[in-house]
C-alpha cells in the first residue's frame, strides 16, 4: 500500500527534499504532493492563465483563487498531511493548510521548533501528533508501516 503525503510549509528551505530523500533510501511507501514551490509561478498564475489583470490585488485574488484548488484537489487525494512551521518565514499558509487537513479530517503531523509551542498549542492540541524537526516526523511516518 502506497501513502499520499501532502507536505505543507515554507517553500524556502530544502525540508521537503531532505523527507523525501530519506523516503526513497529507506523504500517507504510513500509519495508526495504539496504547494506550488516556484513561488514567482505561485503569484502570477492568475495572470498566466486568466491574463493581465487591473492592479496587484487582483492579480492575488485570481492566484489565490487557482492556488486553493490546487490545494484543496492535493489535500483531498492526501491521506496524511505533515505541516512544517519554520522559525525564519511567516507561516499562514501552513496554518491554513494545518487547519484545513484538520477539518477534513486529515491524519496530521505538525513540526515545529520548541520555541514556537506557544504560538502554535491549540493548532498542536488538534494535530494527531506534533514533533520538533523533520527526523522525528520520518520517524512517525517510519513506524506506520513497520
Amino acid at each position: 500500500m502506497e501513502f499520499i503525503v501532502y507536505l505543507a510549509g515554507e517553500i524556502h528551505s530544502n525540508w521537503r527534499d531532505q523527507i523525501k530523500q530519506e523516503v526513497s533510501s529507506k523504500q517507504l511507501p510513500f509519495h508526495f504532493v504539496g504547494p506550488m514551490e516556484n513561488h514567482d509561478l505561485s503569484d502570477s498564475i492568475g495572470e498566466n492563465i486568466l491574463g493581465k489583470q487591473p492592479n496587484s490585488i487582483i492579480k492575488d485574488d485570481m492566484a489565490s483563487g487557482i492556488n486553493n484548488f490546487r490545494t484543496s484537489v492535493l489535500m483531498n487525494k492526501a491521506d496524511i498531511v505533515i505541516a512544517l512551521f519554520g522559525k525564519e518565514y511567516k507561516q499562514w499558509n501552513t496554518a491554513m493548510d494545518a487547519s484545513t487537513a484538520i477539518s477534513l479530517n486529515k491524519p496530521l503531523i505538525i513540526i515545529r521548533p520548541e520555541q514556537l509551542h506557544h504560538p502554535l498549542k491549540e493548532l498542536s492540541n488538534k494535530a494527531n501528533v506534533t514533533v520538533e524537526n523533520v527526523e522525528q516526523a520520518l520517524a512517525v511516518l517510519s513506524y506506520l508501516v513497520e
